[in-house]
């Protein structure tokens, strides 16, 4: 729950500025903003967008001059959907999506250097499912000691696509490059910034992920005393559709039962080789045949469907570890203690 602001003398005067446009409304208070330089916007954005829930007597405090037309108004709510919808009354779709990307993040000022700062896993599994010339362009337009680190993670024969691209590729036109900009904002960085952006159990989860044993147990035992719901949401966020892969042979059979035969050939599309045969092996010849037609059949496919398809394979292994149907393991754990 966000913290109620209720005392004025802790804010500073870009948050004082941001409380009484917000307080003015989304019409006359875009009108006022709208007369800004873009730092100035920019600035007043990131306090907006900071504030939290301020209380009434706050407000009224900050303007004062105006009690008779405020006095009654109750508490604000400073936040990144707020936000977002304070500019786009006087600013265009792509400069708010711009200035919230820089807010929420990950960092930089232009689209690559964003891109150049998105977990590598993350944006591996978003270009594998682009043309392999779009994702030449995105590869070659990010930091290098990046790009590499995708390149090691997308499957052999899309590398050896992507690569042929790169080496025989001329100059850019600034309009393809405009396109795939366009692209990444809308189709991919949104989803990010939704995904990522607002779930702190979720950014946590990808931060202990990368932790060994000893800073994980640090940190997740103390939290387990004092925040255990959060604790058991962060170890759920830690398991991913891959982990799935590190089953026994019979857990994976199980849950190839359970699952829909449609669903899981859209998960496993896109999935690396090797990870894909620990699914494809354990079933029959013939329904491992089915399922590779199946997935070489769907073309293209928008990387949110495949994500979700994962995502319900994930809570169906989750339902059937529950039930005692199979086992799921800690991974960081040496000894094999069970999550579920």
């Amino acid at each position: 729950m966000l913290k109620v602001r209720t005392d004025h003398k802790g804010l500073n005067g870009l948050e004082k500025a941001a409380i009484i446009l917000l307080a003015l409304g989304e019409e006359r208070g875009s009108r006022l903003m709208e007369r800004l330089e873009d730092d100035e916007i920019r600035e007043v954005s990131y306090a907006m967008a900071g504030l939290g829930t301020v209380s009434g007597k706050v407000v009224e405090r900050l303007i004062r001059d105006f009690t008779e037309r405020f006095a009654g108004t109750g508490e604000l709510a400073g936040t990144f959907d707020t936000t977002e919808r304070f500019l786009s009354k006087f600013l265009t779709g792509d400069r708010v999506q711009e200035i919230m990307a820089d807010i929420r993040g990950p960092a930089g000022r232009t689209m690559w250097e964003k891109m150049s700062n998105v977990n590598e896993q993350v944006l591996a599994t978003y270009l594998r499912n682009e043309h392999p010339q779009t994702i030449a362009v995105v590869l070659t337009k990010i930091r290098p000691e990046h790009a590499a680190k995708v390149l090691g993670l997308l499957p052999p024969s899309l590398v050896q696509m992507i690569v042929s691209r790169i080496i025989k590729m001329e100059a850019v036109s600034r309009d393809v490059l405009e396109d795939v900009e366009k692209t990444l904002r809308s189709e991919f960085m949104a989803n990010y910034v939704r995904t990522l952006g607002h779930d702190s159990h979720a950014i946590m989860a990808e931060i202990l992920n990368r932790t060994d044993k000893t800073l994980f147990d640090t940190i997740m035992e103390p939290l387990e005393r004092r925040l255990p719901e959060s604790a058991q949401r962060i170890k759920q966020l830690m398991f991913t559709f891959e982990d799935l892969t590190m089953l026994e042979p019979q857990a994976i059979q199980v849950l190839i039962r359970n699952c829909d035969t449609g669903e899981l050939a859209l998960a496993l599309k896109g999935l690396d080789e090797p990870l894909q045969m620990r699914f494809l092996t354990n079933m029959s010849e013939r329904a491992g045949n089915l399922i590779r037609d199946e997935i070489d059949l769907m073309g293209a496919v928008r990387i949110a469907d495949v994500e979700q398809a994962r995502l319900s394979i994930l809570r169906t292994a989750k339902q059937l570890a529950e039930e005692g149907e199979i086992l799921i393991t800690d991974r960081s754990d040496p000894n094999n203690s069970l999550i579920y």
